[in-house]
């Protein structure tokens, strides 16, 4: 087989074909399931399982069910947020802490839930504390997987773990500050991500971001995030200094995903001004789709609480509008390029269309670049 004039460093550290990453997006579980990410593995790329919020079972039962699919490597991407250390274990406690300490916070998410005429439900699950993170961590160790992906945090202490397992550890950044926490961290990779992105954000954009992170932790690799759906956007990234590229938005719309169809014709329909960024509904701010939900925070006059407890907050009224198929009341994280995304597509044709578009524009500045 020829390879890729894409081919980078990447591509032999990681022993795949094209330096393409699927983001490992953590919407519940639902935007990147086993098999969109055994898609991206089978088709030269990276697969990456997007498992916060997920209990350690369920982590491992996708780690197994994407090897059922493919014996291509792929990863998983948690987030690691540092100021869990204080986090409550469990959902009664942080609902009681709540109601106690923000009580106007927890009477406007009732008001949602009625004015939305939503009966009233109980979210499940584990919540963002040390041991529940812990235990998702030793999951991915112990099933030694291709690389551990930080989508938000500290990942200093897994690195040493991951290491030790063989694994590679990459770290998510939005600015030149936490690009050089990640390099004193030890990871293998960071991801520059820009405002542009997607779900959590930070405030700086992509032609200014990736290029001073490249610089400021050289000679560690960088790969780039956010706004990346073509080959166009794909040449972007590497021309500013990325030896890879990190997409979500893209596979959103993958026909591979398990995301809501609701969610899926929001991405088909809306344009780049419909994706704002909010703290609605994780205390971190994040690039959503606007709905109803968002809008009725900006005019409460209520500060969303920060992560897990607005988490913890939005979770039930998440489960009242999942319970009855309300999707377009839940958050639907999308990054500014969904604008230009009309159609779903299996993954594999949205990777190699990617390839494709991006070799032909090497080619087309290749033939700029020569004399006439």
């Amino acid at each position: 087989m020829t390879q890729s004039v894409l081919y980078t460093s990447l591509c032999d550290d990681l022993n795949i074909e094209y330096p393409i990453f699927l983001a490992g997006m953590g919407v519940k579980g639902r935007a990147t399931p086993p098999e969109l990410v055994a898609a991206v593995s089978e088709a030269g790329g990276m697969g990456i399982l997007g498992c916060s919020w997920l209990d350690s079972d369920e982590v491992r039962r996708r780690i197994r069910a994407v090897r059922n699919l493919t014996d291509k490597p792929f990863g998983v991407d948690l987030l690691l947020p540092a100021s869990m250390a204080d986090a409550i274990p469990s959902r009664v406690e942080m609902r009681a802490r709540i109601e106690r300490d923000y009580p106007k916070h927890a009477a406007f998410v009732r008001s949602l839930t009625e004015k939305f005429g939503l009966k009233p439900r109980v979210a499940t699950g584990g919540v963002m504390s040390p041991e529940f993170i812990r235990a998702q961590v030793d999951v991915c160790l112990e099933e030694r997987i291709a690389v551990f992906a930080a989508g938000l945090g500290d990942p200093s202490w897994v690195v040493p773990l991951a290491h030790q397992a063989g694994m590679k550890v990459m770290g998510l950044v939005g600015n030149v500050r936490g690009a050089e926490r990640q390099v004193k961290a030890g990871v293998d990779y960071v991801i520059a991500q820009g405002y542009e992105a997607g779900g959590h954000t930070g405030k700086i954009a992509n032609f200014p971001l990736i290029p001073m992170v490249v610089d400021a932790v050289a000679p560690l690799p960088v790969v780039a995030a956010g706004a990346i759906a073509d080959g166009r956007t794909l040449v972007a990234g590497l021309a500013l200094g990325a030896v890879g590229v990190w997409v979500g938005t893209a596979f959103l719309l993958a026909e591979e995903s398990n995301l809501y169809p609701g969610h899926q014709e929001e991405i088909i329909r809306g344009n780049t001004e419909d994706f704002v960024v909010t703290r609605a509904y994780t205390g971190k701010t994040a690039r959503d789709f606007n709905n109803a939900v968002i809008q009725a925070w900006e005019t409460s006059g209520l500060s969303p609480l920060p992560m897990p407890l607005q988490v913890v907050l939005m979770d039930d009224f998440i489960a009242a509008a999942d319970a009855v198929g309300r999707s377009e009341l839940i958050n639907n994280p999308v990054g500014q390029i969904g604008g230009m995304l009309k159609r779903r597509r299996p993954a594999r044709e949205i990777m190699m269309s990617m390839v494709h578009e991006a070799e032909g524009v090497l080619d087309r500045l290749e033939s700029v670049r020569k004399p006439r």
